[in-house]
């Protein structure tokens, strides 16, 4: 077993996702940042808090540097961030004569944000995409076997008999409960983080307001009353919401994993995970890993909560430690959706009661 089974390559096609971990990866968080620089620029440029020409040749400039990203990654050993090391990488590329008004009155939280912000606004429409289609799958397969009577089971005892579209709800309505949330909640990260040095723009002025509006529109993002340094409610509250999707998974791959017992019966799987021992047997494996997914998502959350402690305007701790996390809750959550789509394609209700 690896240190992280997501990019595994034993593991990473069990556990892992490929779309989600692109979000995560380095060239997609340092793409994410030079759009938080080059927005930048350019609205400080058209609001005349730099040269306006000034403004238009870093947004040119910018993207066409070559980085350095061993570099970089010596930077965040020696910084803590990249920003650091990749401002000057930025300055060192661009010309010597506008090369002091790169990342002009911003600071590095401002740029990681941003950039996260960005990287989230494409992951929830990759969720929302795969819970839309999961939905749609329940409904099939209710439309399908809905009307075969089963047993219920209350405290793991057979209880009295009712149609498979009851079950079959129970795993369904959570999930579209959890996207109707899904707008609200995306609504408080898919925001603007621009504050400067400890969230005053102290150095743009009467300017700040301007700016910080031309840079949420040019990006597609929200924009909050104040810069949101040390308050992450917002980033909490979404993985709160990571949690509770696999959790509504972890619900349906329980049942899965319970209704196929051979001594059970209510549940036929078309595919599963073979034994070496014995052949016979059809493994409910994806039912199993969406409750492995569910406990390992509720157990990281915890962890959320313990980085919303942030100490004054900033926290080095409580950043960082978002950073191990979150990343590892948003692919369980895409592996989940994944998996969940496949698991109800090869399953069909037995009449059992």
């Amino acid at each position: 077993m690896s240190i992280s089974p997501f990019d595994d390559s034993l593991h990473s096609g069990l556990l892992g996702d490929i779309e989600a971990a692109e979000l995560f990866a380095s060239d997609a968080a340092i793409v994410a940042i030079i759009a938080f620089e080059r927005a930048l620029a350019e609205a400080e440029g058209a609001e005349g808090v730099i040269p306006p020409d000034v403004g238009t040749i870093l947004a040119n400039e910018i993207a066409e540097v070559a980085l350095d990203y061993g570099a970089l990654g010596a930077g965040v050993t020696r910084d803590g961030v990249v920003i650091p090391e990749l401002v000057r990488q930025l300055r060192a590329g661009v010309p010597p004569e506008v090369a002091k008004f790169v990342h002009f009155g911003a600071t590095s939280q401002d740029a990681v944000d941003t950039g996260l912000a960005l990287r989230l606004k494409k992951l929830g429409a990759l969720l929302d995409a795969r819970l839309r289609r999961l939905i749609t799958a329940l409904d099939a397969l209710s439309a399908r076997d809905g009307a075969l009577p089963v047993m219920a089971h209350t405290r793991m005892q057979a209880a009295i008999p009712v149609t498979a579209a009851r079950k079959i709800a129970s795993w369904r309505d959570p999930l579209a409960r959890d996207r109707e949330r899904l707008d609200t909640v995306l609504a408080d990260v898919v925001v603007l983080h621009f504050g400067g040095a400890a969230g005053t723009l102290e150095k743009l002025g009467q300017s700040a307001d301007a700016v910080s509006q031309r840079m949420a529109a040019q990006l597609g993002l929200g924009l909050p009353q104040r810069p949101r340094h040390s308050e992450r409610d917002g980033i909490a509250a979404f993985a709160s919401w990571l949690s509770l999707v696999s959790g509504s998974l972890g619900k349906f791959g329980q049942d899965v994993a319970l209704l196929a017992q051979t001594e059970v019966g209510e549940i036929t799987l078309a595919t599963g995970g073979g034994s070496s021992a014995m052949p016979h047997k059809v493994n409910p494996v994806g039912a199993e890993v969406l409750v492995a997914l569910a406990r390992f998502n509720a157990t990281l959350l915890s962890g959320m909560h313990q980085s919303l402690i942030h100490e004054g305007e900033r926290s080095g701790a409580a950043w960082t430690l978002e950073w191990m996390l979150l990343p590892q809750m948003a692919v369980a959550t895409a592996a989940g959706l994944r998996t969940a789509n496949d698991l109800v394609g090869s399953l069909a209700f037995n009449a059992t009661a």
